[in-house]
């Protein structure tokens, strides 16, 4: 993994120690649907743990998630990417402090129908049918079918990334379906043996064809050594540092007993 994601954990993930009073409350949590399904594992735990404190989850995007940290409607922001600029800007100007947690880690797995044999592309291949350029899986070794690219809305921080590492900046052709969430692309891509699209790691099922990048195929082991070429941490944000409530369940998502099980459970990679 690269240096600058392994300073992020060792500043954040390892560094929580305060003991707080659990006062009971409530929780609100909103933001990435990759970071979702851990969320959800967690919140149930802690609520089964804490019965006092009532949490509201719900996804709608990094982006969105980042948004409701900056004008206070949530009390934790998941986002599948670091806060842009721009966000820290707009923050700030508001007298908020956004403080990033990451709490796992993720690799973007591009994915087709069960059906479709292609089991390997490169980042050029990838860029060239997300550009349009590459139209049917022929050109690429696969079967003669026209290529239906499904991408992810610009909300999303897996989009962001996707567009990062593979898109160089340039845009995916507007013929490109686009989807709210992962579990969208999912059941998209299992439903058309067309269908390309690109998902977190915790959503890979039987329903979709996982394919390699570049060779490497996005497991634990590629995440954690950071050879995998779609790799990254995921992050939940608090509003200025956390306390009482927000900084017990902060604790309990980094306790690699507890939040990191869930990490785990739910086909990510632990922190530890």
């Amino acid at each position: 993994m690269k240096k600058s994601i392994l300073i992020i954990v060792s500043l954040f993930a390892a560094v929580i120690i305060t003991t707080t009073f659990a006062f009971a409350g409530k929780l609100v949590i909103k933001g990435s649907t990759t970071v979702l399904p851990i969320a959800q594992k967690a919140v149930e735990a802690y609520m089964s743990e804490h019965p006092d404190v009532k949490i509201s989850l719900s996804g709608g995007g990094s982006g969105n998630g980042i948004k409701a940290i900056i004008d206070g409607s949530t009390d934790i922001a998941n986002a599948s990417r670091f806060i842009k600029d721009k966000e820290v800007k707009l923050a700030h100007e508001k007298g908020v402090y956004p403080v990033p947690f990451a709490v796992a880690y993720d690799s973007i797995i591009p994915v087709v129908h069960p059906s479709n044999k292609i089991n390997n592309l490169t980042k050029d291949k990838l860029k060239d049918i997300y550009k349009g350029k590459i139209k049917n899986f022929k050109e690429i070794g696969g079967p003669d079918l026209k290529i239906v690219v499904i991408s992810r809305d610009t909300s999303s921080g897996t989009y962001e990334t996707w567009a990062k590492k593979i898109m160089k900046k340039e845009r995916v052709t507007p013929r490109a379906q686009v989807m709210a969430s992962n579990g969208a692309i999912v059941q998209a891509v299992s439903n058309n043996k067309h269908a390309i699209g690109y998902i977190g790691i915790g959503y890979i099922n039987k329903n979709v064809r996982p394919l390699k990048v570049d060779g490497i195929e996005g497991t634990e082991a590629t995440t954690l050594n950071g050879t995998y070429p779609i790799s990254r941490p995921l992050f939940m944000f608090t509003k200025g540092w956390p306390k009482g409530d927000t900084l017990n369940f902060i604790n309990f998502m980094l306790n690699p007993r507890k939040g990191q099980k869930y990490v785990k459970e739910t086909g990510y990679v632990k922190l530890y």
